[in-house]
């Protein structure tokens, strides 16, 4: 198993709480890594209808089988009914890690939680691996960006399109699978399962154009009237399919970020796919060599760049605090990464040559915010990582 950089904070978070809770899109490796790191507690999947029947049937008898064991709980929010007695359990034995529970459907997870293991539950996020990950290399702190550049050797046997064309969900690197025809399943078995889990929709057909049409707005503006127009349906379910491919972690709502600086800024988020193997796929992208033609190349790259900060944030056990700029007047910053107590403009750039204009952004925000001397960092498509006009520049792979 290729080791997730997610479990550091799983097993601090284990000797703390008596509940942990993973969520993530289905086959991101969730089951695996908590299997892996709790080989003695008992498992069960939800995904089983016997068990299923018999945990919601009996459940004071189904927990009696682990009164000395933890246990973990795959795909529990398929059984709502057990959160009460596992928050019973956990008030009546105040023990760490009693139950490690999973499930790849966010919103009802949480919302359970929130009903009832409040103040009980460590939760944790876990996505497809970061590139870091798939070379098992560990990744640099982000309060490190753009102050410093570390020499991470360059990947072998290893294209940028490539990976952005096959995506970084595990299956298809650990068997070495056809990207496209899995990706083809995946969105198939979403579709068929979890979509209708979550809404009561009678056209999948429907669903599947707005997939299609999020995945041709990916890197823009959010505009939902225009989008609902477009697939021929309200703006209301618009809203609604939006919210059940962000819950699925399908995609992401970069939010805007708000700072005084005397000027009119935009308030819609912008849309942004998780994995650059699905947006290829929902693209109709056929190979490596079409992506780097495409008229996409960029936005599918700013994907990549964007997936890959939310993924060491949330790995790490962060709020991902990520956020983008833009004015009235179209200046515009791709990300900001707001540490608390300090911002981090970030710039990002699909072609493989630096270019003057690439750091018009960074100096519009740094004069504008007063902050000329400040961290900056534009992440290009190129080979050399270096310092240049006060910015530290990196390769795809040196962030």
């Amino acid at each position: 198993m290729i080791p997730r950089h997610l479990e550091r904070k799983i097993r601090q978070a284990a000797e703390q709480y008596p509940v942990i809770t993973l969520t993530g899109p289905r086959q991101s490796g969730k089951t695996t890594l908590i299997r892996a790191m709790f080989p003695d507690m008992q498992y069960f999947s939800m995904e089983d209808p016997e068990l299923r029947h018999l945990a919601v049937e009996d459940p004071r008898g189904f927990f009696a089988q682990f009164q000395e064991k933890g246990v973990i709980l795959d795909e529990v929010q398929r059984t709502p009914d057990l959160f009460s007695y596992i928050q019973t359990r956990v008030d009546e034995v105040d023990r760490p890690g009693q139950f490690i529970l999973s499930g790849s459907q966010n919103f009802l997870l949480m919302k359970n939680i929130s009903q009832t293991l409040a103040g009980r539950c460590a939760i944790f996020h876990l996505l497809p691996f970061s590139l870091n990950e798939l070379r098992q290399l560990s990744h640099p702190p982000l309060e490190d960006m753009g102050q410093e550049i570390l020499s991470i050797p360059e990947p072998k046997n290893t294209n940028l399109f490539d990976l952005l064309f096959s995506g970084f969900y595990p299956r298809i690197h650990d068997k070495k699978l056809d990207a496209q025809e899995w990706l083809k399943n995946y969105t198939q078995t979403y579709l068929e399962r979890d979509v209708r889990d979550l809404i009561n929709i009678g056209d999948l057909e429907a669903f599947r154009r707005f997939m299609g049409l999020c995945a041709g707005r990916a890197g823009q503006l959010l505009n939902l009237s225009s989008l609902a127009s477009d697939c021929g349906i309200t703006h209301t379910t618009a809203k609604r399919w939006l919210s059940v491919l962000e819950t699925g972690f399908i995609i992401t709502l970069l939010r805007p970020h708000f700072q005084n600086f005397n000027k009119r800024l935009v308030k819609s988020p912008k849309l942004y796919f998780l994995d650059t193997g699905i947006l290829c796929y929902l693209q109709r992208i056929r190979s490596p060599e079409d992506l780097l033609l495409h008229a996409s190349r960029g936005a599918i790259f700013e994907n990549y760049v964007v997936a890959e900060l939310l993924k060491r944030r949330l790995h790490d056990g962060m709020d991902p605090d990520l956020y983008f700029w833009r004015d009235s007047a179209g200046h515009e910053l791709d990300i900001i990464i707001d540490l608390g107590n300090q911002l981090i403009p970030v710039e990002v750039k699909s072609a493989q040559t630096i270019a003057k204009d690439f750091f018009k952004g960074l100096n519009y925000w740094k004069t504008l915010a007063k902050k000329a001397s400040a961290p900056a960092a534009l992440i290009y498509a190129g080979k050399r990582s270096l310092f240049q006009k006060n910015t530290a520049v990196y390769s795809w792979w040196n962030f």
